[in-house]
């Protein structure tokens, strides 16, 4: 145990635990006036997720691999009874309530499908189309449940990380270029089955004072925040646009418009590097695992918070089109917490494992 301890990565160690007091302070900014219980809340997720996390760090790599398979199925069968018994929350029906949690499927299914895809592509290629078939099949299953929930966001984040790993497994270009086209051509029929409000939220990123009091909202308001936060930010907890609740769902998706105004340049920059110094610390580690699954199992923890922290905080200053995203180990949320600290523990485990071995090279290398 003490070993394992020792063998851990300090600064990706570091830099989660920085990101965690960074979290519940923007966090208790975003709510102090009247929701505190959901900081109290947040608190009770993270010290359950550091023990998931910590708990993780000790199980071999080897067992990682063989729980792949069942967490994707159970996580696909949840998927499949969200329709059914899953509550509905801001017009989508998307968890389910167990009680103590609402669980949201989708946030692990973009996890278990990152470790399948590791797991199958361990011993193959994306070259082979018979294997990449198989790939396109556990992708699209998932997604096709996701998007009717609806849930357009995580869908999108799920087929671009799935796209963006099977480039790291080694999909050949030409095959990559058939695909593009494939998307582009489907473009037409994705906006013809969209639901109205998701129209309305590509046409309002396009025009945001096409309607200021509706779809245009929630990016007016949250470019006003970042851009009154100046270089030196309003100080804690005097920030007028989370105070006044000018902001909309300020503990979650836009709750680094929060941080932007409170703190300003300086504390949005130090967030950016803590995410830049994690994503690039996850991709060492990939470099120095001693085999392909461990690698190819890093790599998409690294597209994930990569995909998360770009499409949020692109949303919150008007870049991208407004979806369902959490900024990782910042939003509110037990769900999305639990599993990213999971996945990262996946990553730890990987660096405690690799300490001092060679890099790994071959596809056909022994999963760990």
């Amino acid at each position: 145990m003490i070993n394992t301890l020792k063998r851990m990565d300090m600064m990706l160690l570091l830099c989660l635990l920085s990101l965690a007091a960074l979290g519940l302070t923007t966090l208790y900014a975003a709510v102090h006036q009247g929701g505190i219980g959901l900081w109290q809340r947040q608190v009770v997720y993270w010290l359950l997720g550091l023990g998931i996390f910590f708990a993780v760090c000790f199980i071999p790599l080897r067992m990682a691999g063989l729980f792949a398979w069942p967490v994707y199925v159970l996580t696909l069968i949840t998927l499949a009874l969200v329709p059914f018994f899953g509550d509905v929350q801001m017009g989508a029906r998307r968890w389910l309530n167990l009680g103590i949690i609402h669980f949201q499927p989708s946030e692990l299914m973009k996890w278990a499908l990152m470790l399948v895809l590791a797991h199958w592509f361990a011993s193959r290629t994306a070259g082979s189309f018979k294997d990449l078939c198989m790939a396109i099949a556990f992708i699209l299953a998932p997604a096709a449940m996701i998007v009717l929930q609806p849930d357009l966001g995580t869908t999108l984040v799920l087929l671009a990380a799935a796209a963006l790993m099977l480039f790291a497994a080694g999909l050949p270009w030409r095959w990559a270029a058939c695909g593009i086209v494939a998307i582009l051509a489907a473009l037409p029929v994705l906006w013809h089955n969209m639901h109205a409000y998701q129209k309305q939220r590509v046409l309002s990123f396009l025009n945001p004072q096409s309607d200021p009091l509706g779809a245009g909202y929630h990016v007016i308001q949250s470019t006003i925040a970042i851009g009154s936060g100046g270089i030196f930010g309003k100080g804690y907890l005097h920030g007028t646009q989370a105070r006044l609740h000018f902001l909309p769902e300020q503990h979650t998706d836009f709750i680094f418009a929060v941080l932007a105004e409170e703190g300003g340049l300086i504390v949005s920059t130090l967030l950016l590097l803590l995410y830049g110094v994690m994503i690039s610390r996850i991709l060492t580690i990939a470099g120095r695992a001693s085999t392909r699954f461990g690698g190819l199992m890093c790599i998409g923890v690294a597209i994930i918070f990569t995909l998360y922290v770009c499409i949020n905080i692109g949303m919150v200053t008007g870049i991208l089109p407004v979806v369902g995203v959490p900024l990782p180990f910042i939003s509110y949320g037990g769900s999305a917490l639990i599993t990213m600290l999971a996945a990262l523990a996946l990553v730890m485990r990987v660096a405690i494992e690799s300490k001092g071995r060679v890099y790994w090279q071959r596809p056909g290398s022994p999963l760990a």
